[in-house]
């Protein structure tokens, strides 16, 4: 069985999605932690739970957002592919440094 380019471009892309996912359900639980955590503290309840998860909500909303269109932009670069001089040569970084 042969590896192909095509399928490490799903995998991926499957892990970016995944990974887009998770930080969804994370933005969702920090921002209930942290709206009961301030309503226990100020006795505000249920105020700032409910203001916290809807922060939380938009946080992976965008999050989602970004992962997606980062994931399935044609002909798209892995984001920390930067181009690198090889050793030898007298080309330097086009990031400036070097």
């Amino acid at each position: 069985m042969e590896f192909k380019r095509s399928d490490a471009n799903m995998i991926r892309t499957a892990w970016e999605l995944s990974a887009g996912l998770l930080s969804f359900v994370v933005a969702l639980g920090l921002g209930y932690w942290f709206g009961a955590t301030l309503d226990r503290w100020l006795g505000t309840a249920p105020w700032l739970l409910w203001l916290f998860v809807f922060f939380g909500l938009a946080a992976g909303v965008l999050n989602v957002y970004r992962t997606m269109t980062r994931a399935l932009r044609p002909g798209s670069s892995p984001p920390d592919s930067a181009p690198v001089a090889r050793p030898g040569s007298d080309q330097t970084p086009s990031n400036g440094r070097g």
